[in-house]
């Protein structure tokens, strides 16, 4: 059955963003982080699952990138795996996406969801942004986290857990950690042991 995995930097106390979005505290320069973790993806997956915020800015910057000449190369590499990597839009408001190979979800996210994972294929993969991640968490979505654990507490901002009010038992598959501070996690949700305690 085809995976759902969340991909995202996340901050030592949680948060995936400040509390007006702020991105400007993630590690972008550690090109060793993009070698490491990046291949892993684009050999296993063949859908993005975005929700319309981060589409909205996926859309107006990735297929702007191919077209710079100054880019480095493997940053080009990974903008043509984003624009024709299909991509399904979940969204409320929204009624047409025109981004290179996306659609809009066809039914609520838990039925959409299902129904791609029992669908031949590679696995899929969600980048963010924070409340689509939130929503996918609460509902047990996410079949493997891979963090991008940053070396910094913000002390406020958008928590990727925050909607989430029972436990989803992990197990770490992977870990390595890089020069810039950054760790790389990897969690496979461990559902075989899932039960609900409460303390």
């Amino acid at each position: 059955m085809r995976k759902v995995i969340l991909f995202m930097h996340v901050s030592l106390d949680g948060f995936v963003c400040g509390p007006n979005g702020e991105q400007d505290w993630m590690t972008m320069d550690d090109d060793e982080v993009g070698r490491y973790l990046v291949p892993d993806l684009q050999t296993t997956v063949d859908s993005i699952l975005v929700g319309r915020v981060l589409y909205q800015g996926f859309a107006s910057f990735w297929p702007t990138i191919t077209n710079n000449p100054s880019i480095p190369p493997e940053l080009a590499d990974f903008a043509n795996w984003m624009n024709t990597t299909p991509k399904i839009v979940f969204s409320n408001t929204l009624t047409t996406v025109g981004w290179q190979n996306a659609r809009l979800a066809e039914a609520d996210v838990a039925t959409e969801i299902a129904t791609l994972k029992q669908q031949p294929g590679g696995d899929m993969v969600v980048f963010g942004g924070a409340e689509f991640v939130a929503s996918l968490a609460r509902l047990d979505l996410i079949d493997e986290y891979r963090i991008k654990l940053e070396p910094i507490i913000l002390g406020t901002g958008k928590a990727l857990f925050k909607d989430v009010t029972e436990r989803i038992r992990l197990t770490l598959t992977k870990a390595k950690s890089f020069d810039s501070g950054v760790v790389g996690l990897y969690y496979q949700v461990n559902r075989a042991n899932q039960t609900t305690q409460t303390l």
